[in-house]
């Protein structure tokens, strides 16, 4: 007969619940009620017209990820909180989320966001995997960590959007 797992071999582990639309903060408002672990990334941007607090901007629109053992803890009382649309399964089994990604979405939330300090119709060069030493022009930023390009491909131009971080300055030609 097989045994139970112990506390240490089997820790609580995240996982993705999808939210009813625009409820993420309810559903975890309601899960935290009951006594459940949750973590819904958001970036704070700019206040709003009319309003006093930053505004909130889901990085996962429609889901949060909740920290449970999935042996030991309760999952029926999840399906029928208010907000909480489904527990995300793949064949029918709750797929847990690495301990490592959370910490990473933490991390890059709290970094500052990259500067932008292209000009628009400045040249400059892709250095991402797929482009190395590709050249365009920089068009616009596209939120903090984003820029838009304009790229010549196959005689066409065509307007594409990178990160930030894989973009640099062309070097001036003698």
């Amino acid at each position: 007969m097989p045994q139970a797992a112990s506390p240490s071999t089997n820790p609580a582990r995240w996982y993705l619940i999808q939210t009813k639309p625009r409820q993420e903060a309810r559903a975890q408002e309601h899960l935290q009620r009951q006594f459940f672990e949750c973590y819904r990334p958001v970036k704070h941007g700019e206040k709003k017209r009319g309003s006093r607090a930053p505004a909130e901007e889901e990085l996962f629109p429609g889901y949060l990820f909740i920290r449970m053992d999935q042996t030991s803890d309760n999952w029926y009382p999840i399906r029928s909180t208010r907000g909480v649309a489904r527990i995300v399964t793949f064949g029918g089994l709750p797929i847990p989320v690495k301990d490592e990604l959370i910490e990473q979405i933490r991390e890059r939330l709290l970094a500052p966001p990259a500067k932008v300090e292209f000009q628009q119709g400045e040249a400059v060069r892709i250095t991402a995997d797929g482009f190395n030493e590709v050249e365009a022009i920089f068009l616009a930023c596209d939120g903090d960590e984003r820029a838009v390009i304009l790229l010549n491909l196959l005689h066409r131009e065509q307007k594409v959007t990178l990160p930030v971080s894989s973009l640099t300055r062309m070097e001036a030609r003698a």
